[in-house]
């Protein structure tokens, strides 16, 4: 039951708020943000909206872009980065008409037309998933791209390259990070204030560490919550370690490859469904405890594996993570335990109620909404289509699929070596996306247009390598 109007005003009056932040997401995933004193928010305020120009968020034209944002009352949050005390909203967006309309393009809508669509199906009537937030924390970070002048570079006193400089000896090295301990871990006090954070804003936290990468790598993982939710925790997340990091003099990045030859950062998805509180996915006898419902969940997900990539990692950067060699997915199958393969069922979620598997490929550089709202629908199509990877020479893989010689790694389907790819699978296998008018087709004509510009533009530059590769020839 959402906040009364009467509820918030309580709410603003007893912290002082002076302020409120409406924060609105374009189409990359981007918060972008509206301020009103908090005096101004009134019973108009929910049944108008507040207006602005969707034309600048970067979604597919629609007949007016006049559009109005309506706050939703639940998310209702201190902003602990404002100096003025201010107050937090995110909210639903609306085309003006006759009758306004909710935006079918908009994230949030996404997500709840494919929550909807899986309360409809009659398979489930929840999703529940847990993201895993790995990123990197450096002390500081520059880049250019001028067209004499391509260059970036980060750094952190935990690096190893660091331990040649006057130093207190404690560096870490490139891929010697993973639960690293004081004192070679500086930022564990700044990841708990993080955690703190979070749960302030009615995010839980399963725990944080460091991770693999030597040079700042770090994790934060969420318990898990339904999938709406679950997208706007991931909204919150970034925000959160974005700006404490600045507030304590560094930057954070969620780029899934900021290093070369350093470890990648993913946000691997765990999930399982729900039906009248009870698991779907969990069966005793199944393989790895898993129903034939959770088979045909992952047959979906390894079937349309390719074209997820297309929302789930949606960055050329992406594609610089998704190598092997570094804990990270490059052929689709699915395993227990192990971390090669694109879908691992982990082997210490033992219980009926957390019977799940985790979806390895995504990061963070997507649109979480979109995201997620995508691997739901691909899962359903999976389970209406009873598509069982067992007999699609997807797994179970139980072995080390790097080990396996290059003749055998092509007898295994690979995931998009490049944006490029993802897109072309996109374009080719959008129609379980489309189901339900979940993904309006319009919004995912627009979405590979913006990608592909973005590949064309990033790969015409001349790079560094290019330069060591070629330059005397």
């Amino acid at each position: 039951m959402s906040r009364s109007i009467k509820e918030v005003k309580t709410f603003l009056f007893a912290h002082q708020i002076q302020m409120i932040d409406f924060k609105m997401i374009d189409l990359d995933g981007r918060w972008h943000h509206l301020t009103i004193p908090a005096g101004n928010f009134n019973e108009d305020t929910m049944k108008f909206g507040i207006g602005f120009d969707g034309s600048n968020y970067g979604y597919a034209p629609v007949e007016c872009s006049d559009m109005v944002f309506i706050p939703d009352t639940d998310s209702l949050v201190l902003d602990a980065f404002a100096e003025v005390p201010t107050a937090v909203m995110m909210g639903d967006v609306q085309v003006i008409g006759k009758k306004n309309m909710p935006f079918n393009q908009y994230p949030r809508n996404v997500i709840q037309s494919a929550a909807d669509y899986l309360r409809s199906s009659g398979v489930a009537d929840e999703m529940i998933i847990g993201p895993e937030f790995e990123f990197y924390l450096f002390d500081s970070v520059s880049y250019q791209t001028d067209p004499n002048h391509i260059s970036y570079t980060v750094d952190t006193r935990q690096a190893s390259w660091n331990a040649v400089a006057p130093s207190n000896g404690y560096q870490l090295s490139s891929k010697a990070g993973y639960h690293a301990d004081l004192p070679r871990d500086i930022t564990s006090d700044l990841r708990s204030r993080m955690c703190l954070q979070l749960n302030d804003w009615s995010v839980p936290v399963k725990y944080h560490h460091h991770e693999v990468g030597g040079s700042g790598q770090l994790e934060i993982e969420v318990e898990l919550g339904e999938v709406c939710r679950m997208a706007d925790a991931t909204m919150i997340v970034k925000y959160i370690v974005k700006n404490l990091a600045a507030m304590y003099g560094k930057t954070a990045t969620f780029m899934p490859k900021p290093i070369f030859g350093a470890a990648g950062s993913g946000m691997h998805v765990h999930m399982l469904l729900r039906k009248d509180g009870k698991p779907v996915f969990y069966d005793a006898k199944g393989y790895s405890e898993l129903s034939a419902t959770a088979h045909f969940f992952i047959g979906g997900l390894l079937k349309h594996a390719a074209s997820l990539c297309g929302f789930c990692n949606p960055s050329t950067n992406s594609y610089k993570r998704l190598i092997p060699g570094f804990e990270a997915p490059v052929t689709v199958g699915y395993a227990t335990a192990n971390r090669s393969a694109v879908i691992r069922i982990p082997a210490y979620a033992k219980s009926p109620a957390s019977r799940r598997f985790e979806l390895r490929n995504p990061d963070a550089t997507c649109n979480p909404y979109y995201a997620y709202a995508a691997i739901l629908m691909a899962g359903l199509d999976g389970v209406e289509n009873r598509i069982d990877p067992r007999k699609n020479n997807w797994g179970p893989f139980d072995f080390n699929l790097y080990d396996l010689s290059t003749e055998e790694q092509r007898k295994i389907q690979q995931l998009p070596r490049s944006l490029e790819e993802a897109l072309d699978a996109l374009e080719a296998d959008q129609q379980y996306l489309t189901k339900g008018g979940v993904f309006p087709k319009e919004l995912i004509h627009i979405w590979i247009a913006k990608k592909r510009q973005e590949a064309r533009q990033i790969n015409n530059y001349p790079s560094a390598p290019e330069f060591a590769k070629y330059y005397d020839l």
